[in-house]
């Protein structure tokens, strides 16, 4: 990365409110893509009725959020209630900000970068965001006042620690090759050398399934396993305050995706295309997998999701971090 880059703050502004609303955009026709193709898989349509193929549907669930009527539990916290969605939306968004999706364009008297910011302990700085983000989920479901909420609040905050520990393991051998932290360098040195997803496939595969996991995704959606829960811990929400626990849910499967990009893929490099359009070909390859997994496999038992997660992710992770500064000493 140059040392000096002639880009002045109201470029990094307008990045910052771009990139936001094009998450934004991302994910609203992110849940028209999996009702498209669940209902593919499912031998059955998906909406299609708003628009042409449906394309006007999260439009029309917007709308419909916004006159929802946002019923406030009489025994609810107020404050801690009403934060909990805006601060789990908020965590989402600006989690994406360090991911880099382009290189540096040179425009005019300025540069322009493919990020929103790029700092020395970017990977750091996005994991302590989605762990901050965790509290939303868990302060929520305790704040609604009800026993469902509270039991939902509890799986949840049980679930995305245990598996935050073995998705934090399962990068640190890309930490160690990649010799950085920072999100740009990691991409850059697999430019210079190779994706690092072959010499870590393993580091791969745990971090793609603890994301599963931490993103609330079938077939680790036990925190809102409606069975067993009602709808767990968002039971008492309604409205936009629901739709924005919703929107952080999906956003952070998005910011998960283009951190499995980043880290074991090369980011946004790519043959011909600009490399924007590389890194949302390969987003969109992990979005469809997540999508095809939902559709495939059942929900796991709660003691059996646990199990997994400390007994066979957590050791898996903390061996391939082992072997891999061995390697990197040794050779």
């Amino acid at each position: 990365m140059p040392e000096h880059l002639n880009q002045p703050w109201w470029i990094d502004l307008l990045k910052a409110f771009l990139i936001a609303n094009l998450v934004l955009g991302a994910f609203a026709y992110a849940t028209w893509l999996e009702r498209k193709l669940l209902g593919r898989m499912q031998n059955r349509y998906g909406p299609n009725r708003a628009g042409p193929f449906g394309l006007l549907q999260p439009i029309a669930d917007l709308v419909k959020l916004l006159r929802k009527a946002s019923f406030f539990p009489a025994a609810a916290i107020d404050v801690l209630y009403i934060a909990a969605p805006a601060v789990a939306g908020f965590t989402a968004l600006a989690a994406f900000s360090v991911i880099p999706w382009g290189p540096v364009w040179h425009i005019g008297p300025y540069d322009v970068t493919g990020w929103v910011v790029n700092v020395s302990i970017g990977l750091v700085l996005l994991f302590a965001l989605g762990s901050v983000g965790i509290y939303a989920f868990v302060v929520g479901g305790w704040a609604s006042e009800s026993k469902y909420s509270l039991l939902g609040s509890m799986r949840t905050c049980a679930q995305m620690v245990s598996y935050e520990v073995a998705l934090a393991l399962s990068v640190l051998g890309v930490v160690l090759m990649g010799h950085s932290l920072s999100l740009v360098d990691i991409v850059r040195q697999q430019q210079a050398t190779i994706w690092l997803a072959a010499p870590q496939f393993v580091g791969l595969v745990t971090f793609f399934i603890a994301g599963i996991a931490e993103t609330n995704r079938p077939p680790f959606d036990l925190p809102e396993a409606e069975q067993e829960l009602v709808a767990g811990y968002h039971t008492e929400y309604s409205g936009m305050r629901f739709g924005l626990f919703s929107t952080a849910e999906y956003i952070n499967m998005i910011t998960l995706s283009g951190l499995a990009v980043t880290l074991f893929f090369g980011g946004w490099s790519g043959p011909l295309l600009p490399g924007p359009i590389w890194f949302l070909i390969k987003l969109g390859a992990f979005l469809f997998v997540f999508i095809w997994m939902r559709a495939t496999l059942p929900r796991l038992r709660y003691d059996q999701l646990m199990k997994f997660g400390w007994k066979v992710l957590l050791p898996v992770a903390t061996l391939n971090a082992l072997l891999t500064a061995v390697f990197l000493v040794v050779f």
